[in-house]
């Protein structure tokens, strides 16, 4: 009985995991887009001074643009976010599979397989190597310098 709840409990926290609450009010929790898409109409269109338009055409402007890229965006969210949702879902499916089936294992492989030859390499290093060039230190160790200063 207690294998049946905890096999229960299990089930209930891996599904738990696809179908977890979205937060409707804060989209962008971890502000991935917190410079990118803050464009408002000042950040667009501005008059200098001395070049005004008509106070009536600048507040229609305003409410041109924000209400015309507010439906806009509902709009093409509407249409390509669903398709979009799944190319991304797809292509982001298909990075992982390959980051797990193919590429960490490659690594693996060949971190394992560098080893083996790491080791001969530097075998071979202390075996030829080591000794020509204690040899040249030793044969060096006796060079002395000495600087005179000519007139």
């Amino acid at each position: 009985m207690a294998e049946e709840q905890s096999e229960l409990e299990e089930r209930i926290i891996i599904k738990d995991q696809h179908t977890k609450e979205i937060d409707l009010v804060n989209r962008d929790p971890k502000h991935i887009n917190e410079d990118v898409v803050k464009v408002d109409f000042e950040d667009v269109i501005a008059e200098p001074v001395g070049t005004y338009s008509f106070d009536g055409v600048w507040k229609t402007s305003y409410t041109t643009f924000t209400v015309s890229k507010y439906w806009c965006y509902r709009l093409l969210s509407a249409v390509l976010g669903i398709p979009l949702a799944v190319v991304w879902g797809f292509l982001f499916a298909l990075i992982s599979f390959c980051h797990i089936w193919a590429v960490v294992p490659c690594i693996k492989s060949y971190l394992i397989e560098i080893q083996c030859v790491s080791r001969i390499y530097s075998l071979c290093i202390h075996t030829f190597c080591d000794p020509l060039f204690e040899a040249l230190s030793k044969i060096c160790s006796n060079v002395r310098v000495a600087l005179r200063k000519e007139i």
